[in-house]
């Protein structure tokens, strides 16, 4: 079972969500509507929370998880992920917020307290060092990330796409096979 309750906390799912049956999703989780969690990811919110927005994909092998709450920052680091973004396969996204209609391509590792904005593009591979705050309209590369240039209309035009383009898939899942 995908869904494991963390202390007396329970994940909460929104309305036409798809959870692979081999992910896993635990303790203080919030996934917003037509979102979808593929192949062996993992949402670990034990120590603070993880908010997954809507039409959000989360895709096979990706990692998020959190920072404790302590003293000196009592908040801690959770992990917010906007509506309508693109993570990719093998991603590892730690205690940062990213905003919606982003791309996090695959392999990429993503700090705490980085601040992505709406409309940002991370290329695969990329490493985005903890506390950065990135701008919004460009592509980021390299390990640590850099802005290499701003994104073109059909590029931020894409970003949308490619999260409506999971929500498809996704509810193909939910239907099941076709006799």
């Amino acid at each position: 079972m995908p869904i494991s309750q963390y202390l007396k906390t329970s994940p909460i799912l929104g309305e036409r969500v798809y959870l692979h049956p081999s992910c896993q999703v635990i303790g203080d989780v919030k996934i917003g509507d037509d979102a979808s969690i593929w192949c062996n990811a993992v949402l670990r919110g034990d120590v603070n929370r993880i908010v997954i927005g809507r039409g959000t994909n989360i895709q096979d092998l990706s990692m998020g998880h959190v920072s404790h709450h302590v003293p000196e920052k009592p908040e801690g680091s959770p992990l917010i992920i906007g509506d309508y973004v693109t993570v990719g396969h093998s991603v590892i996204v730690h205690g940062c917020r990213i905003g919606n209609e982003c791309l996090i391509g695959m392999g990429s590792i993503i700090m705490d307290d980085v601040v992505i904005p709406d409309h940002v593009m991370i290329g695969a591979g990329s490493l985005v060092s903890p506390g950065k705050t990135l701008e919004s309209g460009m592509l980021y590369m390299g390990r640590p990330a850099k802005a290499v240039r701003a994104l073109t209309k059909e590029e931020i035009a894409y970003l949308r796409y490619s999260a409506e383009h999971y929500m498809r898939v996704k509810d193909n899942y939910l239907i099941g096979p076709e006799l």
